[in-house]
């Protein structure tokens, strides 16, 4: 039976998984990837721009197919808690040092047709909608975008709708204007960047990186969304970490040690 691309293309990622092929390294030509497969030309180019969408290989001019060094991946721990210091709340001792490498972009506009149930709005609703970059102050290198939406009623007039809300951000003046305490929930997801969020945070423009995209909800004491905040980093340079606890249900057994019920939480 004749070889598929996407054999082909399984067996290189294997070998570079495995280490037989290592950032910098070239791939065999494709006359040689022919030989060595038994398989016409447009398979075996199929099988390399399957691995260059992965991100995996990068076509170099008058080198070939080289495989990409890719970054050593940093972990972001989302420890379920909500921390402050003196410029206000935040979320992620990891992210915390990045500062605002530009002023926020404001803006009147309709809530994402994806966003929309999570804040409870109709579909169509008017929100303001608050742009930022966040950034290594030292590098000016960008490492996340982060898009704030409110609903337009709650934000009209008021200082949220301003590009310096002051001390402590949005989520202090929200709890000035009688919202307090604020409580918040998150979902992280993943999905391909536009090529706008591809520009900003300067991801390759070869290969396919996928963002890591965590969306915080933010409610009121009366349960009301007050804000959606929705950020997006690069999947290949960022990981979600957490600890994990042992519930009652999976106490340890006579059979396991001591006979202690191993509760830690």
């Amino acid at each position: 039976m004749a070889v598929s691309y996407r054999d082909i293309a399984a067996d290189l990622r294997q070998q570079i998984g495995e280490g037989r092929y290592v950032s910098g390294d070239k791939l065999p030509m494709l006359t040689e990837l022919q030989a060595q497969y038994g398989a016409g030309y447009q398979t075996v180019r199929s099988a390399i721009s399957l691995l260059e969408q992965e991100g995996l290989v990068v076509a170099v001019r008058r080198r070939g197919t080289i495989v990409r060094e890719r970054p050593k991946k940093r972990r972001i721990t989302r420890s379920r808690q909500v921390f402050r210091d003196e410029t206000g709340y935040y979320f992620d001792p990891t992210a915390h040092p990045w500062v605002a490498l530009e002023p926020p972009i404001l803006r009147w506009g309709v809530v994402p047709v994806d966003l929309a149930a999570l804040m409870g709005l109709a579909t169509g609703s008017e929100v303001l909608v608050r742009d930022g970059v966040m950034g290594d102050p030292d590098t000016g290198v960008p490492k996340q975008l982060a898009t704030s939406y409110l609903p337009a009623d709650l934000a009209r007039g008021t200082r949220l709708a301003q590009a310096d809300t002051g001390p402590g951000g949005i989520y202090d003046r929200l709890e000035e204007m009688g919202h307090r305490p604020l409580r918040w929930s998150e979902g992280v997801s993943a999905r391909m960047p536009s090529p706008e969020e591809a520009e900003a945070l300067d991801l390759p423009a070869d290969v396919g990186v996928p963002l890591l995209r965590i969306v915080r909800v933010t409610t009121s004491s009366n349960g009301d969304v007050v804000e959606l905040n929705d950020t997006r980093m690069s999947a290949e340079e960022f990981e979600i970490g957490y600890s994990i606890r042992r519930h009652a249900s999976a106490r340890l057994t006579d059979d396991d040690g001591d006979g202690d019920n191993g509760d830690d939480h």
